[in-house]
């Protein structure tokens, strides 16, 4: 099925800068971004060999959190298939992927949740071509070697870029685990899309990648943006009265 380059490339172990963190709860998970494992697919099967099918989306609940926000959470059935070169060959494999959408309008909440869904079926059906596909985050032994890793690898923390957070004010950012338990408020809607929360001065800050396409969430939370350090903040006397 597989030609010898294609075999080789999905043996080898995960490069370790592509894995990313977030927290739920009390658990730290890694995990592979949606962009990461389409390109990778693109690179080892071919952009024209391989295709994908959603099965189906359903819609699983809907409610409105203490923000009176929309939560709206998807399931989505991904079927994959990847072809040889000569495409007189292919394989399929197929997983299920969830997804929660938060926004203040039920267009954006079901947008939001119903990508989420498809992304992760992506996800989860792909890594069933292995290593290269984020299979390995599942072996609970290396995952807890990845995360130590991470921890001597500032870039794996998901650093925002300079103008996000000027350097002078990285000092004051604490773990995220810390304020969570300091502060009531679940951010959990946050932290399951890749961004963290942190302590800085007097102001929680909300910092990860590709924050600004994530500003709808952000504001759902009560967060503001501020034009001058290029930033979504809330007081943290705010969030003790929430």
């Amino acid at each position: 099925m597989f030609n010898d380059k294609q075999n080789q490339v999905l043996a080898y172990e995960l490069d370790s800068s592509r894995i990313k963190s977030r927290s739920k709860g009390n658990v730290s998970l890694s995990y592979l971004e949606g962009f990461d494992v389409i390109e990778t697919a693109n690179k080892i099967f071919g952009y024209g060999n391989w295709d994908y099918n959603i099965t189906s989306l359903t819609q699983v609940s809907q409610e409105l959190n203490h923000n009176q926000n929309n939560v709206i959470c998807y399931k989505a059935v991904i079927n994959i298939t990847v072809h040889d070169i000569q495409h007189s060959k292919s394989v399929s494999r197929e997983d299920v992927g969830f997804g929660t959408g938060i926004a203040k309008t039920l267009a954006d909440a079901h947008e939001g949740g119903a990508k989420e869904a498809v992304t992760d079926a992506i996800k989860r059906t792909l890594r069933s071509f292995g290593n290269q596909f984020g299979n390995s985050l599942y072996d609970k032994s290396r995952q807890h070697q990845n995360q130590s890793q991470q921890k001597n690898q500032p870039q794996q923390y998901s650093q925002p870029q300079p103008q996000q957070i000027p350097p002078q004010q990285q000092q004051y950012q604490q773990p995220t685990q810390q304020v969570q338990n300091n502060t009531p408020q679940d951010y959990s809607s946050l932290y399951n899309i890749g961004l963290t929360i942190m302590e800085q001065g007097q102001n929680l800050v909300v910092v990860g990648d590709d924050i600004f396409t994530k500003k709808d969430s952000i504001k759902a939370c009560g967060f503001r943006w501020d034009s001058a350090t290029k930033m979504w903040y809330k007081p943290i006397n705010q969030q003790q009265a929430a």
